[in-house]
C-alpha cells in the first residue's frame, strides 16, 4: 500500500477526531415539537439520481414521523413514481413553464407550508414566487448548477476541474454561455450570465443553505454566500441490510452504480479497466446520455467480454450486486458534490476506488477505506484496483473500515432528526424576524 502502521494509525485518528467527519456542525438537543408542513421543490418526479434518492428517501422519512409532506415538481423520470407518490401525498406539477410561477404561487396558497425545502429548482420565477412568499426557505445544494453556468463547474473541452467564483470569465474565455442540450433540435443552447447572477442573489436571500460537504461549503462562500447560513448536511442513505457482506471471490468483480454522463468518467474508468493484467469482471449500472458512447469503447478497447451494461437499477435492488463485488469504482472527473454512492457501498463494508474530484475526500481516505487517486490519472487508478482484485484480505479489511466511518459519522436518524431539528430553527427565527420588524414598525409610528 505504500503506507507503513503508523501512518495508517494516524488514519484511524483522523476517523475518530477530526472535523471533516464531524459534518453536522455542533450537536443539536433534539426537542419535541408540533408537525409540520413542509413543501418540497424539486425539477423532477421520480427516481434518477443521488439528487432524487436524497429527496424520496427523507420526504418518506419525515412522513412516518408525522409530518405533513408536499412536493411542488417538474417532469416526471417514469422511474419509481409510485414510491414517489406514497411519499408526497399532496402533489403540485409545473406543466407548463411559462406559468411556473403563477402555479408556484397557487400551490402555496393551497398547501400553506411552514417551511420550503428546495432540491434543485432553476427556475426564476419558481424562485422568485417563493422568495415573495415570506415563508422559510431552506435550500439543498446537491451540485453546482445554483452558480455554475455549465452546471458541473468543469470544463467540457479539457475536462479540467474550475476552481473560480462566478464571474465574466464564465463567458469569456471559458464559453460557459453555450452548454449541451438534450433532445430535438440543435445540439446546444445559450445561458445567460446576467441570469445566473440573478439566480445567485435570489438565493442568498434563502434561510439556510445545505451543503453536502465540505468542498460545496467553500464553493458557496466563494461565491459570497453568508457563512452563517451555510450549514453541511451529507445527504446520507438509509442503513443497508446489516448481514449483507460481499463474498469477495475469485470473480473479481469491480462494480460501477451511477449515471453514465460524461462528468462521471465511465470511459476513462473502461480506459483504466483495459490495462489491468489480472482477470476481472465489471459490471456497469446506470443510464445516461453517454451509455451508447461507453458502449462503443468498450468494443473498442475488447472489454465486452468483462464489462456489462445493466442499465437502471432500483435502488432496493441494489444490494444484491454488491453480495460478490470486491471494489466498488468511483470513476468521476467532474467535482463531485460528495458522492453519495460512497456512502451507500460503505455500509455494505466495500472498499471504494475513486479520483480525488470534489468532496470525495470528505470521506474517501486514501490507504483506509480505499484508495483516493489523483485526478485522471488512469494508471494509478488501475494500479489501485488491481490492489485490491490481488489482496483480498486487503479489500475486506478496507470495507470494515468504511463501515466503521459510516456507521460512526454518517447515522441515518441523526441525520433526519438533525434534519427536523434545522426546519424548526429557521421556522422560529423567521418569525422572531417578523415579530421584531412588526414592533418596530409599530414604534416608528
Amino acid at each position: 500500500m505504500g503506507k507503513n502502521p503508523r501512518e495508517l494509525y494516524r488514519g484511524a485518528q483522523l476517523i475518530e477526531h477530526a472535523e471533516l467527519f464531524n459534518l453536522h456542525g455542533p450537536r443539536r438537543r433534539t426537542v419535541a415539537h408540533k408537525p409540520m408542513r413542509i413543501l418540497y421543490v424539486h425539477e423532477r418526479f421520480g427516481a434518477l439520481g443521488g439528487a432524487e434518492a436524497n429527496a424520496m428517501i427523507t420526504a418518506r422519512e419525515l412522513k412516518a414521523r408525522g409530518q405533513t409532506v408536499g412536493l411542488l415538481h417538474g417532469p416526471a423520470t417514469g422511474k419509481g413514481e409510485p414510491a414517489w407518490c406514497d411519499a408526497f401525498e399532496f402533489r403540485y406539477p409545473l406543466s407548463q413553464a411559462k406559468k411556473a410561477g403563477e402555479k408556484t404561487k397557487a400551490a402555496l396558497v393551497d398547501f400553506d407550508p411552514d417551511v420550503i425545502y428546495v432540491h434543485k429548482m432553476a427556475d426564476l420565477s419558481v424562485i422568485e414566487a417563493l422568495v415573495a412568499s415570506g415563508k422559510p426557505l431552506v435550500r439543498m445544494v446537491h451540485d453546482h448548477d445554483i452558480y455554475c453556468m455549465r452546471s458541473y463547474k468543469y470544463s467540457y473541452f479539457t475536462r479540467k476541474i474550475c476552481d473560480r467564483a462566478a464571474s465574466p470569465y464564465c463567458v469569456f474565455p471559458c464559453l460557459a454561455f453555450l452548454t449541451r442540450k438534450h433532445g430535438d433540435g440543435l445540439p446546444i443552447k445559450y445561458v445567460s450570465y446576467l441570469e445566473k447572477v440573478k439566480e445567485i442573489e435570489l438565493n442568498k436571500k434563502f434561510d439556510r443553505m445545505i451543503s453536502v460537504s465540505q468542498f460545496m461549503r467553500n464553493e458557496l462562500l466563494m461565491n459570497g454566500f453568508d457563512e452563517s447560513r451555510v450549514e453541511i448536511f451529507p445527504p446520507i442513505p438509509p442503513p443497508g441490510d446489516p448481514n449483507l457482506r460481499s463474498t469477495f471471490s475469485d470473480r473479481n468483480l469491480i462494480v460501477y452504480a451511477g449515471q453514465i454522463i460524461r462528468g462521471k468518467g465511465v470511459d476513462v474508468l473502461l480506459e483504466a479497466l483495459a490495462l489491468l493484467k489480472v482477470p476481472f469482471e465489471c459490471i456497469i449500472l446506470g443510464e445516461g446520455t453517454h451509455k451508447a458512447e461507453c458502449e462503443k469503447l468498450a468494443q473498442k478497447l475488447g472489454l465486452t467480454r468483462r464489462v456489462s451494461f445493466k442499465g437502471f437499477v432500483p435502488q432496493e435492488e441494489l444490494k444484491h450486486y454488491y453480495q460478490e463485488c470486491s471494489v466498488v469504482a468511483l470513476s468521476s472527473v467532474w467535482p463531485e458534490p460528495i458522492a453519495t454512492i460512497g456512502l451507500e457501498v460503505m455500509r455494505y463494508a466495500l472498499p471504494v476506488v475513486g479520483f480525488d474530484a470534489g468532496g470525495v475526500k470528505d470521506w474517501l481516505i486514501d490507504g483506509y477505506n480505499g484508495f483516493l487517486v489523483p485526478w485522471m490519472n488512469k494508471k494509478a487508478f488501475a494500479e489501485k484496483l488491481e490492489v485490491l482484485l490481488n489482496d483480498k484480505a486487503l479489500a475486506r479489511r478496507m470495507g470494515e473500515n468504511g463501515l466503521k466511518v459510516v456507521t460512526g459519522k454518517f447515522d441515518f436518524s441523526n441525520y433526519i432528526r438533525a434534519l427536523e431539528n434545522l426546519f424548526q430553527t429557521v421556522i422560529k427565527q423567521k418569525q422572531t424576524t417578523e415579530t421584531v420588524a412588526a414592533e418596530m414598525a409599530c414604534v416608528e409610528n
